[in-house]
């Protein structure tokens, strides 16, 4: 039976992970940093301390980087260090499909999994479709203004599932033969924010549109939320990047890998409807 370590377990991708490793049969170790149960068990980034504890038993990892840390490379070494002396042989990465490797941040960690580890996967999403809920700036500004502002023109964007992301990762980690890649995940098809708008109106009801801005006047919206403007300058460059065409793409990961179609984005929004409406 595998046991696996799913760093960022309480998260987005994580919890699905580790519900879907579960119904595969396989040890799903939820890292935490407050453990309410015996599926979790402490783990903290900036403690080493934690580390041996998490990784006593478990043969595979689930790796989403520490939060907040622009370079991850000098905490998650060691960490890596410590698990392939542990026993890990297989460590499955969660990037994005805006980040290449060697790249800055997720870049640099790409690189390190791929080199150090002996089985490993990068998974490279697009854009979360869950960015439509919860605390995400699209969000807030489709409950507070019936808008979804980006300075993303026209570009389009192959939105994907969280549940899809967390389907291919499950692959990643039991598969009998490691899957020794980076996979570029993304839903069926590419929206712009206009068609994702559209598709929000006529599923909910709501009406909402899509307001193209400049690159800064983005930058200064989400510093007037509450951002960092470092960090606030990194979101709206990524919008201009879309803009440019860098996430115009659909591929074929989710079915290659789960035998299942992709999640579409109406399928998606007609699923969590009350939470548009609600």
């Amino acid at each position: 039976m595998s046991a696996v370590l799913v760093t960022g377990g309480t998260g987005t991708t994580g919890s699905l992970l580790a519900a879907a490793l579960r119904e595969q049969g396989a040890v799903a170790r939820i890292a935490t940093r407050t453990p309410v149960d015996g599926e979790h068990v402490r783990f903290d980034w900036a403690d080493p301390g934690t580390h041996d504890a998490a990784l006593s038993g478990v043969d595979r990892v689930y790796l989403i980087a520490p939060i907040g840390v622009v370079d991850a490379v000098p905490v998650v070494e060691p960490f890596l260090a410590r698990a392939l002396r542990a026993g890990v042989r297989r460590v499955v990465l969660l990037s994005s499909s805006a980040v290449p490797e060697g790249a800055p941040g997720l870049g640099a960690l790409h690189h390190l999994v791929r080199t150090t580890v002996p089985e490993w996967t990068v998974l490279r999403p697009s854009w979360f479709m869950q960015n439509f809920l919860a605390d995400h700036p699209v969000a807030r500004s489709v409950r507070t203004s019936g808008e979804i502002v980006t300075a993303t023109g026209s570009g389009r964007v192959a939105f994907v599932d969280a549940a899809d992301i967390a389907a291919v990762a499950v692959r990643a980690l039991l598969d009998e033969v490691p899957h020794d890649t980076a996979h570029v995940i993304t839903g069926p098809e590419a929206l712009g924010y206009a068609d994702a708008a559209a598709v929000v109106t006529e599923v909910t009801g709501l009406p909402v549109r899509h307001r193209s801005v400049s690159t800064d006047d983005l930058a200064a919206r989400h510093v007037a939320a509450g951002y960092p403007p470092e960090f606030a300058a990194l979101l709206a460059g990524l919008d201009e990047a879309i803009g440019a065409g860098a996430e115009d793409r659909v591929t074929s990961v989710v079915p290659d890998v789960t035998g299942r179609p992709a999640r579409s984005f109406a399928e998606f929004v007609t699923a969590h409807r009350e939470a548009f409406t609600g």
